[in-house]
């Protein structure tokens, strides 16, 4: 047992460090193949070795059980904001008011990142507590979401006896732009900014959604140190660094405000190029000793600004409205622009949403507009300039065919959104085989969008289903392509077809079903013929199916073409079955337990793990459908709840005993 023990430390140490490698310093030194088998190894022994399992393990950073609630954390150093400027001349008015009451001094720049505000605490070098800014004084304990973030170091490089440190936490653009897309998918709403989608990540009460989202984080402040004397900002920003953090490192001090607001101007002319989102530059004094003389006000600290960069905005027109079918048939308006260029990129296109938005800003093909990019990343049509109309501007309304196949085009009772009718509209055959060949769906490599339009062009394909009848020999004569690459495209789709069922859910592309749904589903059904005959009564009886799914679920098995695409997928030999892991241990399969009070050898989020890895589930609240209350000391009104319910007892030795 010992030597079980040894090697989960070992391949979480390993872990951790790789980690470090790649996501804070980007200098990755194994694959992700190596890496990914590591975190294999160590998931295998953990789910073997409960007992073995730490909060801190890097198999944790996934997502774990879903909260009801957050706990509340009070603050005990306040998380203060930032006094804002939107002028020179108040950076200068801030500066006067630091020579006015000490002198001496130096300042420091940095970004000032559109993120959300956290606290990191550590005892003896060990992550053990995150939250929210919350009002400055008291946050949110989102510690299993940040745990998911990877720039967040679970152990320091050295065992200091307690540190908290504050972040930022971030989507970068490119993520940002990902999970908006996932969710167009979806025909969820969009997310307006990075800063919002941030938000929404890491207040999600389950971390396996915050997981998805792969956020990031820049950690720039020292909020609480012991073991450890820091004398200055750029002195304890080396020091996090030193110890596993990512932080926005720049050693430059400025002499003087002059020159601190010209690197404030030089990183707004930065802007368009960085990675992520900012929108402002932080001037902070240099020395912490100064810091506590200025002090602060019942609002803001005195040794900080917050210079604030306006929206670039630019004025163009609207060429013509133009319509795009999605892989869902949703049919949206889209806005062709005299190209302009705009915080960094040339901007010749914007969404136009829906008719609705479109009427409520009274959008005219021919007008002249503002547009901006809503964080910097999307653009939008802010103002129409109505002043300067010539009465040739054109009113737009959604067609009522559909451009690429000539269906119907209807707006559904209740949704915003126009939809093309036509099951076998091209333009929703391209968007569902480019899905359906997705890493997250088939995951069928080389098999990308230039590739599957000459597929459709020469006929070759009509849906999904098709790609596994062509052979080599019939695309090695396609751009990008040659006889070995055909080779491996054939290898890619004939291996795919070895995908559980719960892959080729995701592929089906679904309304409303995504790759989370998509396992429980298949778990649950066990193999497409199953499936095919649950009713939506049953569909709702899955944990998190709710009947908006399992109606659509339902619906899409009723369409004639879709059982079409099924049988042809099962004439091809694709596999319609979720295997089921013989070893797997189920021994708490349909049990429901509830943690109160505090135990001695495990920690809830320990238990908890351990209870889900043996397939059960862990509730906040007694009710008659709990099997088990795992008491500890101090056990409080859940106790009481269960001996008058009638609902089991058990203490953690009983606990370990009926998980050894």
């Amino acid at each position: 047992m010992d030597k079980i023990e040894k090697r989960i430390k070992e391949l979480s140490e390993s872990l951790d460090y790789h980690a470090k490698k790649y996501y804070v310093e980007d200098n990755p030194e194994i694959s992700d193949y190596e890496y990914d088998m590591m975190l294999r190894e160590l998931e295998n022994l953990e789910a073997e070795y409960p007992q073995f399992l730490s909060p801190l393990s890097p198999t944790q950073r996934v997502g774990g059980k879903a909260l009801d609630r957050f706990e509340q954390v009070v603050h005990q150093v306040p998380m203060e904001s930032l006094q804002d400027a939107f002028s020179e001349e108040e950076v200068y008015d801030f500066d006067r008011r630091v020579s006015d009451a000490v002198s001496g001094y130096d300042y420091v720049v940095e970004h000032k990142i559109d993120g959300l505000s956290v606290s990191l605490e550590y005892v003896n070098g060990e992550f053990v507590r995150g939250s929210t800014r919350g009002d400055g004084n008291v946050g949110e304990d989102v510690t299993l979401n940040l745990k998911t973030i990877k720039s967040i170091p679970m152990r320091l490089a050295e065992k200091i006896p307690f540190l908290e440190v504050r972040g930022e936490v971030y989507i970068s653009k490119e993520n940002f732009k990902k999970v908006n897309e996932k969710r167009e998918e979806l025909e969820e709403s969009t997310f307006a900014n990075a800063r919002n989608a941030a938000a929404g990540s890491l207040r999600q009460l389950d971390s396996k959604i915050a997981a998805q989202r792969k956020m990031d984080i820049f950690v720039f402040n020292i909020q609480q140190i012991e073991g450890k004397e820091i004398k200055s900002h750029i002195e304890g920003l080396r020091y996090l660094k030193h110890l596993g953090f990512k932080t926005i490192l720049n050693d430059d001090v400025f002499p003087d405000i002059a020159s601190a607001f010209k690197r404030v101007l030089d990183i707004g002319e930065e802007r368009g190029i960085l990675p992520f989102e900012i929108d402002g530059a932080v001037i902070k004094v240099n020395d912490l000793s100064l810091r506590t003389q200025l002090g602060s006000t019942s609002k803001f600290p005195r040794w900080a600004i917050a210079y604030k960069y306006p929206p670039e905005q630019k004025e163009t027109k609207i060429v013509d409205i133009l319509v795009q079918v999605g892989r869902t048939g949703a049919v949206t308006p889209l806005a062709v622009l005299e190209p302009v260029h705009v915080a960094g990129t040339t901007v010749s296109r914007a969404t136009l949403h829906n008719q609705k938005f479109i009427d409520e800003k009274d959008i005219r093909i021919g007008d002249t507009v503002i547009i901006q990019k809503a964080g910097d990343i999307i653009p939008e049509i802010i103002e129409v300039k109505t002043d300067k109309r010539t009465g040739e501007e054109i009113i737009f309304k959604m067609p009522e065919k559909c451009p690429v196949c000539g269906a119907s085009v209807v707006q559904e009772e209740g949704e915003a959104a126009f939809r093309c009718t036509g099951a076998s509209c091209p333009a929703q055959i391209m968007r569902n085989i480019i899905h359906f060949v997705s890493r997250n769906a088939m995951d069928i490599d080389g098999l990308g969008p230039a590739i599957i339009e000459q597929l459709l062009e020469r006929d070759m394909i009509k849906n999904a289903a098709d790609l596994y009848y062509i052979k080599a020999a019939d695309v090695e004569d396609m751009d990008k392509m040659g006889k070995k690459s055909a080779e491996n495209l054939i290898n890619a789709i004939e291996n795919s077809k070895q995908n559980p069922l719960s892959r080729l859910i995701t592929a089906l592309g679904i309304r409303f079903v995504g790759a989370k749904a998509s396992k429980l589903i298949a778990k649950y059904a066990k193999n497409m013929d199953n499936l095919m005959k649950l009713t939506a009564e049953e569909l709702v009886t899955i944990d998190e199916i709710g009947e908006t799914m399992a109606e659509s679920i339902c619906e899409y098995f009723s369409e004639p073409q879709n059982i079409e695409l099924i049988e042809k997928l099962r004439s091809a030999g694709v596999n319609f079955e979720e295997p089921v892991d013989e070893n797997e241990d189920l021994r708490f399969a349909n049990m429901t337990f509830v943690l109160t009070g505090t135990l001695s050898e495990f920690t809830r989020s320990e238990a908890s793990a351990i209870i889900e890895k043996f397939g059960g589930k862990t509730s906040s609240s007694v009710s008659k459908k709990t099997t088990y209350v795992l008491a500890g000391s101090d056990a409080g009104s859940k106790l009481d709840k269960a001996n008058k319910l009638g609902v089991t007892v058990i203490s953690e030795q009983e606990f370990k005993d009926m998980i050894l």
